[in-house]
């Protein structure tokens, strides 16, 4: 009976004998409204709304559902959960560019690969397996004690300048690449040159290592630090493959021919290090360190602001420095700021500050004592005296404003001051630093900087102080 109606309804409709309120009664009823909603980190928002039997049904859009799913699918493999909202802004491009570069050191890599296996003896009937083992294992022994040793000595400095030896890897890892292609060339010193790569590798799989954990505890915003490196794994994993199958495809043809593999050689390496390069520049760092921390204060002298994250990144060094020695000491022992009585009271006199600094002006050096409990604020603190003590005994400051010309005044007592100690300056420079400290703080943070941490590379000597009274 029902059905019947309905079948006279459509009927009369199509004939206009329908009155208009009751025409096309699908469309005269309202629409639903919306119960509740959700969304999925930054995707479009789900919508519920009541249907029959008091069920909750969600709104889907069916138009370019089949390529959302496949773009839904790739992201959840291939991206951390939650992206973008879940990394920092960098991720993208750092992660672009960083995939070029694996997929262009697959390719120089298998090269090298296929140098040192001819060098060994692959497909030479006279070599001997004894002596292709013996190489092998000396190439790797080597490699683990450069990676001891490497550790042991810049191990401390990773963390601190995790771009720079990020950089430094890989260009250490073409400068490896191109000596076991050199290799076979050198049958007489094979074993010592393939010895040498493998040092280099070491390093660059200590460095490479430890500095990819530095960048994705920045790029993990949400304490999700795994869940990133695993999809930077899967990355990588498809990366390789790619470059793998693009090596089976051009290494048959370099087999044979020097001058087609030192072609292929340097063009991937080429594309390697542009790719690096842009890789590392697209990180943008929010922590302080000892290069970020020369541009904030030279910055905040010279035209009264703090700069930006953004700013600060694109102008620090590319590359560490690998064997200057240290003239800022973060955390030193207490003899090394004082040696004397004398001067542990020249130190802490009107100083209420939980950090003690100490110059050294024949070696250039600022050695800087923390209190123990002091925090990361302190730590800023100090760090900011010290360079500033940096500038007045080693810079010329007269392209600083007129309002810092007492900063000029202090560095022409200084160099004056024929005592290595410099007590006077030291204490002069705390009034500054008591003036100039407030507004540097308010700018860093108003600015995108994080506080809350640096990477500043401190020793973990802490002292205590002000145990006595001085007379």
């Amino acid at each position: 009976m029902g059905r019947d109606w309905r079948h006279h309804l459509l009927g009369e409709e199509r004939r206009g004998n329908v009155p208009q309120e009751i025409q096309s009664p699908i469309m005269a009823v309202p629409a639903a409204p919306t119960l509740c909603s959700e969304r999925f980190g930054s995707q479009p928002p789900r919508l519920y709304v009541g249907a029959a039997g008091g069920r909750l049904v969600g709104q889907h859009e069916d138009t370019g559902r089949m390529s959302s799913s496949l773009s839904s699918t790739l992201s959840s493999v291939f991206l951390p959960q939650g992206y973008p909202d879940s990394v920092s802004a960098d991720y993208l491009p750092y992660q672009l560019w960083d995939t070029v570069q694996a997929f262009a050191s697959t390719i120089t890599g298998a090269l090298a690969t296929q140098a040192v296996l001819k060098g060994v003896g692959v497909g030479d009937g006279s070599a001997s397996v004894a002596a292709a083992s013996l190489t092998w294992m000396l190439k790797d022994g080597t490699g683990m004690i450069g990676r001891i040793l490497f550790a042991w000595m810049k191990g401390t400095h990773l963390d601190r300048d995790a771009k720079q030896w990020r950089l430094f890897a890989d260009l250490l890892n073409d400068i490896a690449i191109f000596i076991e292609i050199l290799a076979p060339f050198f049958p007489a010193i094979f074993t010592l040159v393939v010895c040498v790569s493998c040092i280099f590798k070491a390093v660059v799989g200590v460095s490479g290592g430890a500095t990819r954990a530095a960048l994705t505890s920045h790029q993990a915003r949400r304490d999700n630090m795994a869940d990133v490196s695993a999809k930077d794994g899967s990355q990588e994993t498809l990366v390789n493959l790619a470059g793998l199958c693009t090596g089976l495809l051009l290494t048959p043809l370099a087999a044979d021919s020097t001058l087609l593999t030192y072609l292929l050689f340097f063009l991937f390496t080429s594309l390697h290090i542009y790719a690096n390069v842009r890789a590392v520049r697209s990180v943008v760092m929010e922590t302080v360190n000892r290069g970020r921390l020369r541009i904030l204060l030279e910055d905040f002298l010279r035209e009264g602001a703090v700069p930006s994250p953004p700013s600060v990144n694109a102008r620090e060094p590319l590359l560490p420095v690998l064997w200057e020695r240290e003239q800022l000491i973060m955390g030193a022992p207490l003899h090394r700021v004082v040696g004397s009585t004398y001067e542990l009271k020249k130190a802490t006199e009107n100083n209420t500050k939980n950090y003690l600094l100490g110059v050294h002006k024949k070696k250039g050096e600022v050695c800087v004592s923390l209190r123990e409990g002091s925090g990361s604020l302190d730590v800023l603190q100090a760090a900011f005296h010290a360079e500033l003590l940096f500038l007045i005994l080693n810079h010329d400051l007269s392209e600083f404003p007129v309002e810092h010309r007492k900063l000029t005044d202090l560095q022409r007592n200084a160099r004056a001051e024929m005592d290595d100690r410099q007590w006077g300056l030291v204490s002069d420079t705390h009034c500054v630093m008591d003036e100039l400290w407030t507004p540097l703080l308010r700018g860093v943070s108003s600015n995108g900087w994080d506080t809350r941490r640096e990477q500043l590379g401190k020793e973990e000597w802490r002292g205590r102080w002000g145990l006595v009274k001085w007379e």
